[in-house]
C-alpha cells in the first residue's frame, strides 16, 4: 500500500517540538538512530494535527501539546492502522507520542495526560532472525575473502560479542583487552551501564592480527575517515555505515535481509543453547531476563528436529 503524502508541519509547530528535540539530545541517553525516529514519528503526528484540525476551519490551528486529547491519538492510532497500514512500527508512533506527553506533564506544559488511557496494538512477539550456520560461514566467506581487515575484524567482534550496533561502533581501542589465553571489551550500553563482555579465542585472533594495522593514532577500534573533524581527528563508524558493511558481504554470500542486529542475535541465540539464562543476560547486557528468554524460543528447524526424535520410522 502506497502512503499518502504526508502534509508539512507549520514553524509554529516546529517551535512546539523544538524543546523537546533539545532534552532528546541533551538529557537522554538514546542512540542517534532512536532520537531521530522519536522526531520523525512526533513531526508526521503533529503534521497530522494540524491537517485534520484545518478542516471545515478557515484559519490553520498551529499544533501544540495543549491542543492533544484521548480522541486525538486514537483517531490518528486508527489512521496508521488504516489509511497508512502500518503493521509492527505503529506501536513505535504510538510510544513517541506518549513519551513527548510524558514530558510535557513533567515539565508542566500540559496539566495531564491523555495519553496514558490510549492502549498499544497488541501482538505476537516474534522470534529473532536466526542466522544459519550454513549463512554465517558464508558471510565471513565473503568479508575474508574480499573485505578489509576493517570489515572482517568488525563482523568478527559482532558475532562472536554480541554487541548492540551502537557499542559495537563506538568501541575505543583501549577499551580492548588482550590476554594469551583470555581477553574482554569494556562496553558502555544503555544508559551508560558498564559491562565486560569476554573475547574468544576467535575473536581475540582477530583482534591481534586487526590491531596491528590500526595507525597508533586511532583513539577508536573501527575508525572511519568519513568522519573526520576540521582537527584531524577520525570519528568511529557510523551506524549506518555498519548498516552497509552488512549489507553489502550479505549480498556477497547470497543471505537475504541481513541486520546488524540479526549479528546479535546470532550470538545470544548460540548462546542460549550452552549458557545458563543469567549468563546470557549479563553477556548481553540486558536488564531483564524476560528481554533474554527471546533467545530460548526455539526456531523452526529446531522444533522440526525435536518432534522427529519421537518419530516411528
Amino acid at each position: 500500500m502506497k502512503r499518502p503524502a504526508q502534509p508539512a508541519l507549520s514553524d509554529a509547530g516546529e517551535a512546539a517540538l523544538a524543546p523537546y528535540a533539545r532534552h532528546l539530545d541533551d538529557e537522554q541517553d538514546l542512540s542517534v538512530a532512536t532520537r531521530r525516529n522519536y522526531i520523525s514519528d512526533l513531526r508526521q503526528f503533529a503534521a497530522w494535527c494540524e491537517h485534520s484540525w484545518a478542516e471545515g476551519q478557515e484559519q490553520l490551528r498551529a499544533f501544540a501539546p495543549t491542543a492533544i486529547s484521548t480522541p486525538t491519538i486514537t483517531t490518528y492510532r486508527s489512521y496508521l492502522q488504516t489509511v497508512v497500514g502500518l503493521r509492527p512500527a505503529i506501536n513505535r508512533h504510538l510510544v513517541s507520542i506518549k513519551r513527548y506527553i510524558g514530558w510535557a506533564v513533567d515539565t508542566g506544559l500540559v496539566a495531564r495526560d491523555p495519553s496514558r488511557v490510549v492502549k498499544l496494538i497488541p501482538r505476537t512477539p516474534q522470534p529473532p532472525r536466526h542466522l544459519t550456520d550454513r549463512e554465517e560461514q558464508a558471510l565471513v566467506a565473503a568479508v575474508s575473502q574480499r573485505g578489509s581487515p576493517h570489515d572482517r575484524t568488525l563482523l568478527i567482534v559482532a558475532l562472536h560479542t554480541g554487541l548492540r550496533a551502537e557499542e559495537l561502533c563506538g568501541l575505543k581501542r583501549e577499551e580492548v583487552h588482550l590476554g594469551r589465553r583470555s581477553g574482554h571489551v569494556a562496553v558502555y550500553g544503555k544508559r551508560n551501564k558498564y559491562r565486560e563482555v569476554p573475547l574468544n579465542s576467535t575473536a581475540r585472533d582477530a583482534l591481534t592480527s586487526y590491531l596491528q594495522t590500526l595507525p597508533h593514532e586511532s583513539t577508536y577500534l573501527f575508525p572511519s575517515r568519513k568522519r573526520e573533524d576540521s582537527n584531524g581527528d577520525v570519528g568511529p563508524v557510523g551506524e549506518r555505515a555498519l548498516i552497509y558493511i552488512v549489507s553489502k558481504y550479505a549480498a556477497q554470500a547470497r543471505v537475504r535481509e541481513l541486520s546488524p542486529h540479526d549479528l546479535r542475535h546470532r550470538f545470544g541465540y548460540r548462546m542460549a543453547q550452552t549458557v545458563p539464562l543469567h549468563r546470557l543476560a549479563q553477556l548481553m547486557g540486558h536488564d531483564s531476563l524476560d528481554t533474554t528468554l527471546r533467545y530460548v524460543s526455539g526456531t523452526q528447524q529446531d522444533l522440526q528436529q525435536a518432534v522427529e526424535t519421537i518419530a516411528w520410522a
